[in-house]
């Protein structure tokens, strides 16, 4: 119980705590060493040889006189003098050494807070100029000034990490932009090719059939690079946010979708987050895609959007063939498919869920996969809530049967 609580505290409360516990313990075997030295002082000062010389004449003279009682009683109350004196010196000295450790005490720990949150200020630095940086100011760094200390040494080492992901990133972005172009550019002109051979009427049937199979592995071969080029997009952080109502993003999807021979209903609570309304437009088409492409013969498919504990959802259900749980982390990894052989499918590329895996987790979402008891899959993608922005959407929506 006393490990998790104490993990809570910060470095500076720690580093106060330490400080302030050392000077107690050491103040206190101060304290204890010089009530030591000084009762032994005053047993060695205040003895016999330390009495006043006319008092002792008396006593002799008493003694000489045989005034033994008087000699006693006085001996007696020298005696009881000289241990009142003692205890009234030792309990004054205890006082003030006690209320003078837990001055300086308090003194010592406030000012051990002070240093220590000096001492971790270019800590506390290095944290901000880390939470700040992404991959659009990459090149913020933290050039902390100083004497070259252990602290200076771990702030010129993440600059140093720093210009090194700098050019990573800067040598990713072009290869994207050219893989894009280069990738791209050769399948255009096939397929305008192509299209103008099954166009022409001089091309005999056996070149038009060819033609078209070659028109149908272009068209895949395009779809394979623009998902590929999408999940490199979709795995890099966000530059900009914009407040995107997810009904508008389901809609959109839904018009996107040929004509499915599925049912699809969809009820849209309002849910707005924050994120790129392409890659959420995308990551919803992909999963009703998924959705009605593995589904049976006059199967269903359930869209749904809300709210619920601060958090937006997008809900897709739908019918089909039962899938094993241990099957369903796999369907989230590229190139993977259920029952099938992800590179030779007519469906797909495989792509579509790694692309709402790589979205879901670029908008710091989550997503929850559970297979139907009757065949089928329920996806949940649950994304953080803009609270921001006011809701002006209907309480919910229906649309029948596409």
């Amino acid at each position: 119980m006393t490990r998790p609580a104490v993990a809570r505290l910060s470095v500076r409360t720690r580093l106060t705590l330490v400080y302030g516990s050392l000077f107690l313990v050491t103040s206190a075997v101060l304290v204890a060493v010089t009530y030591l030295l000084t009762v032994r002082t005053m047993d060695t000062r205040f003895s016999a040889r330390d009495i006043d010389p006319e008092a002792l004449t008396r006593l002799r003279a008493m003694a000489f006189d045989g005034d033994m009682s008087s000699l006693m009683a006085l001996k007696a109350d020298a005696d009881r003098q000289m241990e009142q004196q003692k205890h009234d010196v030792l309990e004054q000295l205890l006082q003030s050494s006690l209320i003078t450790m837990l001055v300086v005490g308090v003194l010592a720990v406030v000012i051990g807070y002070l240093v220590a949150g000096r001492v971790l200020r270019p800590l506390h630095r290095m944290t901000a100029t880390a939470r700040r940086l992404s991959e659009s100011n990459m090149h913020e760094r933290i050039a902390l000034d100083g004497p070259q200390d252990e602290i200076k040494d771990l702030a010129d080492t993440f600059d140093r990490m720093l210009d090194r992901l700098n050019r990573a990133f800067d040598a990713q972005r072009r290869f994207v932009a050219n893989a894009s172009h280069e990738l791209r550019t050769p399948l255009t002109i096939n397929r305008t090719v192509l299209e103008v051979a099954l166009a022409s009427r001089k091309n005999p049937p056996e070149t038009k059939a060819l033609a078209d199979v070659l028109l149908g592995n272009t068209a895949r071969h395009e779809r394979l690079i623009e998902g590929l080029l999408l999940l490199a997009k979709s795995e890099r952080e966000l530059g900009t946010r914009t407040a995107t109502p997810l009904p508008d993003v389901v809609r959109s999807a839904l018009d996107q979708l040929d004509d499915p021979a599925v049912d699809v209903e969809a009820r849209l609570a309002p849910a707005v987050v924050a994120g790129d309304p392409v890659l959420l437009e995308r990551c919803a088409v992909n999963l009703l895609e998924n959705a009605v492409k593995y589904n049976v013969a006059d199967g269903r498919v359930w869209v749904r959007t809300g709210e619920r504990g601060g958090e937006a959802f997008l809900q897709v259900v739908n019918t089909g063939r039962p899938v094993p749980a241990y099957e369903v982390a796999g369907i989230f990894e590229p190139f993977r498919r259920l029952r099938a052989d992800r590179t030779g499918s007519k469906d797909g590329a495989g792509l579509g869920l790694s692309i709402v895996r790589a979205v879901v987790q670029a908008h710091g979402g989550t997503i929850e996969t559970v297979p139907r008891p009757d065949g089928g899959l329920s996806i949940t993608v649950r994304l953080p809530a803009d609270a921001a922005t006011p809701h002006a959407l209907p309480a919910a929506e229906r649309s029948g049967a596409r």
